[in-house]
């Protein structure tokens, strides 16, 4: 029996049914933040449909193209496209399948926001009792607003993605996902032929692939966006101002709820900080060099090989231009924010590079960190050549 004479014990939901609910439902989830993020992922994906396998069609004519195209990007790179002793292969998935593999690839980067975003510190919650009892929601909040955000914005890539790397983030293993309805969806909107179109694809993967798996590049990469998500800082306030916005005595409080937590703008809103923006700089101008490298590659490849090469260009970068709003949160989420201008940017530094000191001089890129540019280089390719034909 309690003392009455004690002082309750203060429950923060005592007298809020929805709250206390909540509370045990997101305790339920937490263990399987993960799982519930895959099933989101897989939902989204297929639209909540069952998904017929890959045909083997399919998969032979892409391995077909797949050795052309590393043939291809060897010769011109003059770079090695293994990653620790293994050839990569390009593989043929389907939504589902690409996925679960790029939620799991993604991980690491991910679980940094979903520690951050339910953070407080002692000082805010013991102001009074109510803030402790939002506090305590939000830190309940944080993982399954990632898990439904992760899912989510996953599935909505597997839609969308014609290969792995439509964001150029570091993949673990040689094995290089591609997804045969996106491309053939893409040739249909466009009037493409198929089989260039999935040449095409082939390599840029394998290009992307190829510089990727430079150590000290994919190192840094890594480093960048890891920085990135770990600088997130709370802000409980932000996202308490939204749950302001729940309508719960209206006909449908779920669909208020969902309204709420589902909006990804919720959890960027919320714990965003100046020192990512201070990180942004350095991400952007080496994402962008990447990409223009890229790009380059792919021109001084496509325009020989594959007599469409423009069109199918000219539909990839359109298609860059009108990204789905989510597949542009993905990027801000990890500082890739990689708008037309970037891209446009990377492709003036490549061009800069050779016209200054040929295809030799553009290969220097990738022969050290100490070669990597700096913002300020990547607008000014001649500075960059000056400072790396300095002595160490």
């Amino acid at each position: 029996m309690s003392d009455p004479d004690s002082p309750e014990e203060f429950n923060p939901f005592q007298g809020m049914p929805i709250f206390g609910d909540l509370g045990r439902l997101f305790s339920q989830q937490a263990a399987s933040t993960w799982e519930t993020a895959r099933q989101f992922a897989v939902a989204v994906a297929t639209d909540g449909q069952s998904e017929p396998n890959v045909d083997p069609a399919d998969r032979m004519a892409l391995e077909e193209l797949a050795r052309v195209a590393e043939l291809q990007v060897a010769n011109t790179t003059g770079l090695p496209t293994t990653r620790q002793g293994q050839a990569a292969s390009v593989v043929a998935v389907t939504r589902t399948q690409w996925a679960t593999s790029t939620l799991e690839d993604y991980r690491h980067l991910l679980e940094p926001i979903g520690d951050v975003s339910g953070r407080t510190t002692e000082e805010e919650s013991s102001v009074d009792p109510a803030q402790a009892m939002l506090d305590r929601l939000m830190q309940m909040i944080g993982p399954m607003m990632l898990s439904m955000t992760a899912g989510s914005m996953v599935g909505n890539l597997a839609r969308r993605s014609l290969g792995q790397y439509d964001l150029p983030i570091p993949r673990s293993g040689s094995q290089l996902m591609v997804i045969p309805a996106n491309i053939d969806a893409l040739a249909d909107e466009w009037s493409l032929d198929p089989s260039d179109l999935r040449l095409w694809v082939c390599l840029s993967e394998l290009t992307h692939h190829t510089v990727l798996s430079i150590p000290h590049v994919s190192r840094r990469v890594d480093e960048l966006l890891s920085e990135y998500v770990r600088s997130f800082e709370a802000n409980p306030r932000a996202l308490e101002g939204r749950l302001g916005e729940l309508d719960l005595s209206g006909d449908d409080p779920l669909r208020s709820l969902q309204s709420v937590l589902g909006d990804p703008e919720v959890i960027l809103g919320a714990v965003q900080s100046p020192t990512q923006r201070a990180l942004l700089p350095q991400i952007t101008a080496l994402v962008s060099v990447l990409a223009g490298y890229v790009d380059w590659t792919m021109d001084s490849i496509g325009h020989g090989l594959i007599g469409s090469y423009p069109r199918l260009s000219e539909a990839v970068r359109r298609r860059r231009v009108t990204a789905h709003a989510t597949d542009r949160f993905v990027g801000q989420m990890f500082g890739l924010d990689l708008t037309q201008d970037q891209y446009d940017r990377g492709a003036a530094f490549a061009r800069g590079v050779v016209e200054r000191a040929g295809t030799d001089g553009l290969a220097r890129l990738w022969h050290s960190e100490r070669e990597l540019p700096t913002p300020a280089e990547v607008d000014a390719p001649g500075l960059w050549l000056a400072r790396i034909d300095l002595p160490d």
